[in-house]
């Protein structure tokens, strides 16, 4: 059985993709700074399949010790999905320092050492899957995220030098970039807002959490073995 790490899992995104990955056959370790009830059901429900490791990826100087933890209990990983991240809404000249610093460090530093120390058990298999979540905002901007987005591109860019430095070892590395979710994330968004995103989509919607975890399920798969250093967007068609 195929071990995958998925931060970020305890809630929306994170969830639903280690729901499919678990009824795909993977077994799971789902990292996050605090467990949900629903996550708490996947490990009564799939004991063998399922495992949580609770971490604040605020933490980089720990980073290191949970992945030898984890290497050392589980064996060698098999594929990582950098799903966790951090956003705070606001206008760039009013936000606090240590805010700026708190989303840097945990959306672009934490994945990237997170990826550095993972990456070491595929280079030894020889194979392997890394899905780095973006977003579209990287890519198109939004009103008050503007360090958000910035992360976001990062890891855009880091996918694709990233893909081509462990291509021969046939990993992959490739970056989800959804849309506007119905998660936590965009709770905030109502009224105007929220109906403006909705009409910009071909489909009239938002994107469904469900479509995004397919696409990283899939982007797992040995099916998309031919696919690296691609950004696959997930967003009803909101960017077309």
């Amino acid at each position: 059985m195929k071990t995958i790490i998925v931060t970020g899992a305890s809630k929306g995104l994170g969830l639903e993709i280690s729901k499919q990955l678990i009824v795909s056959g993977y077994k799971v370790i789902g990292i996050s700074r605090t467990i949900t009830k629903e996550y708490e059901n996947l490990l009564n429900e799939h004991s063998r399949q399922v495992c949580f490791y609770q971490f604040d990826f605020y933490d980089t100087d720990k980073i290191a010790s949970l992945v030898k933890e984890i290497t050392k209990k589980h064996g060698r990983i098999y594929g990582l999905i950098n799903n966790a991240a951090l956003g705070h809404d606001g206008i760039l000249a009013t936000m606090h320092e240590a805010d700026i610093a708190e989303v840097i460090k945990i959306n672009v530093e934490a994945p990237i050492l997170l990826t550095k120390y993972v990456s070491r058990s595929m280079l030894l298999n020889k194979t392997g899957r890394i899905l780095n979540v973006g977003s579209i905002i990287g890519a198109t901007g939004f009103n008050g995220l503007s360090v958000y987005g910035a992360t976001k591109s990062a890891l855009s860019g880091f996918t694709k030098s990233l893909a081509r430095e462990l291509g021969k070892a046939q990993i992959t590395v490739n970056t989800l970039a959804p849309g506007y979710m119905e998660t936590n994330m965009t709770e905030g968004l109502v009224g105007d807002k929220l109906d403006k995103i909705k009409r910009r989509s071909c489909l009239g919607r938002l994107a469904r959490v469900s479509d995004a975890a397919s696409m990283a399920v899939y982007l797992m798969s040995e099916s998309a073995s031919g696919l690296t250093g691609a950004t696959f967007t997930v967003d009803a068609g909101s960017t077309a």
